[in-house]
């Protein structure tokens, strides 16, 4: 019997289900055993390819970890009648998935298991939407801000890219690792949860510039200038320091598609785009300095008397000056085959994570659909929001805390 059927199976009671886990481990482990997983040692194997990323721990990996150059975010809708029970037992299932594949091991029962032995610092991230808790009866357990973003006048959403009851984020610096690990746990979610929708996108490479680079949009704007640094700032404005074990070491996210009109911004000349963004497009510094991360002046003026850093550029606009109320951007490019009247499909896919969706985004958010100039050349398609909870040791599976 498949390892899909022992966990899904109609006689799977609740205390069987941890009998049918070890069970099919026990098999999954044998056939591996079986098969020899490794490279052949004649093939070398670049470092890029064989770099991990931890998987277990108290908080999930792929939120403060470096961001890779490739992305897949795939939403999905439970299946009807999919409770407490049988949400547990998907998620036990794609965490098992999880761990191997971020260490360069295939998935149990991986029936391209060559494919899984260059992790390329995958992650996989579990997100987990409102629908999730009322299905598992668990709503007291939902971080307060996780609800439906209010609706603003910039918005022109689509529900193809909006919404979803559970998240999985796959990142990778490769993009066969991520196809590959997608398919994995599409495959195991199958018996559970229906694809709500998925949006792939890029970054620059591996060695492509030095590390530690602020990345780049398709504006040619540096994108994540502000994000909070590592450390204590990073700790209080992403993680929630404490709490009940379902909460503690937790994370929000909100997840936006945005159309970006690369022919309308192409008419714009640089100045014009510099105003706009409130930084100059070479170095990312504020208008009114030298570097990137020099803090902007927004009451200095011009020969003209205006000033420098106009009130309705994004700098302006986006600025925070409390490190516990900032954000952590990690937005990946994306860029659709473009047709006759130009790119109509490229953007940006806008991930932050904060602590509080409430206390932080929604102010910052609700002051550039105010004004914002970059308005005139975005518009936001998708939303979607996600609590990412608590990671896990070995031998246990995202969401127990939740569900347990």
């Amino acid at each position: 019997m498949s390892r899909r059927g022992l966990l899904t199976g109609g006689a799977l009671a609740a205390g069987g289900a941890f009998a049918g886990v070890a069970g099919v481990t026990a098999i999954g482990d044998k056939q591996a055993e079986d098969r020899d997983d490794r490279l052949p040692e004649a093939v070398p194997v670049a470092a890029v390819g064989s770099t991990v990323e931890p998987f277990h721990g108290p908080r999930q990996a792929g939120v403060a970890t470096d961001p890779q150059a490739h992305a897949s975010f795939v939403a999905l809708t439970l299946r009807a009648g999919i409770e407490r029970a049988a949400a547990g037992r998907m998620l036990r299932l794609l965490t098992d998935d999880a761990a191997r594949l971020t260490q360069g091991k295939p998935a149990l029962a991986d029936t391209e298991a060559e494919l899984g032995l260059l992790p390329a610092r995958l992650t996989v991230t579990f997100g987990f939407g409102p629908g999730l808790y009322r299905a598992a009866g668990v709503e007291d357990r939902r971080p307060a801000s996780l609800a439906e973003l209010p609706s603003f006048r910039i918005d022109r959403l689509q529900p193809a890219w909006s919404g979803g009851d559970l998240l999985l984020q796959i990142c990778a610096d490769d993009p066969i690792t991520v196809a590959h690990a997608q398919r994995v746990l599409l495959k195991d979610s199958r018996p559970f949860a229906t694809v709500r929708w998925v949006q792939q996108g890029f970054r620059r490479s591996p060695g492509v510039e030095p590390g530690g680079r602020t990345q780049r949009n398709l504006f040619g704007q540096l994108d994540g200038t502000a994000n909070p640094r590592p450390g204590t700032p990073m700790d209080s404005a992403v993680w929630v320091p404490d709490g009940p074990a379902w909460l503690r070491d937790s994370t929000t996210l909100v997840v936006r598609r945005i159309s970006m009109n690369l022919e309308t911004w192409d008419l714009l000349g640089r100045a014009d785009r510099e105003l706009a963004s409130g930084r100059r497009l070479d170095t990312g510094a504020p208008l009114t300095g030298t570097a990137e991360h020099d803090e902007p002046d927004f009451a200095a003026t011009g020969p003209d008397g205006l000033t420098v850093i106009p009130d309705f550029s994004h700098l302006t606009r986006a600025h925070v000056t409390d490190d516990r109320l900032k954000i952590l951007r990690r937005p990946y490019n994306y860029d659709g085959a473009p047709i006759t009247e130009g790119h109509a499909d490229s953007g940006l896919i806008f991930t932050s994570y904060q602590a509080d969706i409430s206390r932080q985004f929604l102010p910052i958010q609700r002051r550039l659909a105010e004004r914002d100039l970059l308005n005139e050349w975005t518009t936001p398609i998708g939303s979607a929001v996600f609590a990412i909870p608590p990671g896990c040791p070995p031998g246990g599976w995202i969401g127990e805390q939740v569900l347990g």
